[in-house]
C-alpha cells in the first residue's frame, strides 16, 4: 500500500472495528484517559502493517493519533533505519498501555532491528524507571536471537542471567513476565546459558501473569528450556 495517509490508515481501521473488542478494552481500563480503542487484535495489526510496509513519517503521524490501535501500527510499520535512540527514548514515556510495550521492545519489534539495541537494552535494564527496565528486557529477548557479529557475547548474557536471579523476585508481574521470556532466549543460545539460564528458572518457578482472557496458565521457562528438541540442538 504506496503512500498511504493516516486518514486512510484510520479509515481502514474504522472498517475492520470490533465492539466485543472496544468492550474489553474499557472494561479494563486499558486506554486511560488518552486512549481510545476499535477493537482489533495484534494479529490483524499486524496483517495491516505488512499492507503498508515500513514508513517511518507515517510512523510518527500515527503515534499521535489517540486511537490504540493506530499506535500498535505505528509501532509495527517504523523505520529503523530511521529510528534513533532519541525517539526511543520519548517513545518509552508512553508504552504503559495495553500491549503497546510489548510490541515496542519484543515480538521482532522494529525498535531491535536499530544497531543500538544491545546498548539500549542494558540502559534501560539498569533504570529506575519500570517502564524501561520492561521494554528493556524484551530488548534483550531480542538482542538474544542476534548471531554473527551482531550478537553480544557470552559473558555479557551470563551477567543478565545473574542478574534476572537477583533482582525477579522483587519485580512487578510484567517486568517478571519479560525477565522470563527474555531468560527462555538466552538460554536456548547455547549449552552453558542453557545450564545457567535453567538454575534461574527453576529457582523463581513459573511466573504467573494476567491477561485480558484471565486463563493463561503461568509461563513456565524451565519447560522451555528443557524441551527435547532444544537440548538436542545444543548437545546437552
Amino acid at each position: 500500500m504506496a503512500q498511504t495517509t493516516v486518514a486512510e490508515v484510520l479509515a481502514l481501521l474504522d472498517a475492520q472495528r470490533d465492539e466485543r473488542g472496544i468492550e474489553r478494552f474499557e472494561k479494563m481500563g486499558m486506554g486511560g484517559p488518552t486512549l481510545r480503542s476499535v477493537g482489533i487484535g495484534l494479529t490483524r495489526l499486524r496483517g495491516l502493517a505488512k499492507q503498508i510496509g515500513h514508513d517511518h513519517q507515517l510512523a510518527m503521524e500515527l503515534w499521535a493519533s489517540d486511537v490504540y490501535e493506530a499506535r500498535i501500527i505505528a509501532l509495527l510499520i517504523d523505520d529503523p533505519r530511521h529510528l534513533t535512540r532519541e525517539q526511543a527514548e520519548r517513545q518509552v514515556e508512553g508504552v504503559a498501555i495495553g500491549m503497546l510495550a510489548h510490541v515496542f521492545s519484543s515480538c521482532d519489534a522494529t525498535l531491535a532491528k536499530t544497531p543500538f539495541v544491545v546498548e539500549l537494552a542494558g540502559d534501560w535494564i539498569a533504570s529506575n524507571d519500570p517502564i524501561r527496565r520492561e521494554c528493556g528486557y524484551g530488548l534483550l529477548y531480542e538482542a538474544s536471537k542476534l548471531k554473527g557479529k551482531k550478537a553480544p557475547n557470552e559473558a555479557f548474557f551470563l551477567d543478565h542471567v545473574e542478574r534476572i536471579g537477583d533482582t525477579i523476585g522483587a519485580e512487578p508481574e510484567r517486568i517478571r513476565l519479560a525477565m522470563a521470556t527474555a531468560l527462555m532466549g538466552i538460554g536456548k543460545r547455547s549449552a552453558a546459558l542453557n545450564q545457567a539460564a535453567l538454575k534461574v528458572a527453576l529457582d523463581a518457578g513459573p511466573i504467573a501473569f494476567t491477561s485480558p482472557s484471565g486463563n493463561c496458565e503461568p509461563f513456565d521457562v524451565a519447560k522451555h528450556l528443557t524441551a527435547a528438541r532444544l537440548r538436542e540442538k545444543l548437545g546437552i
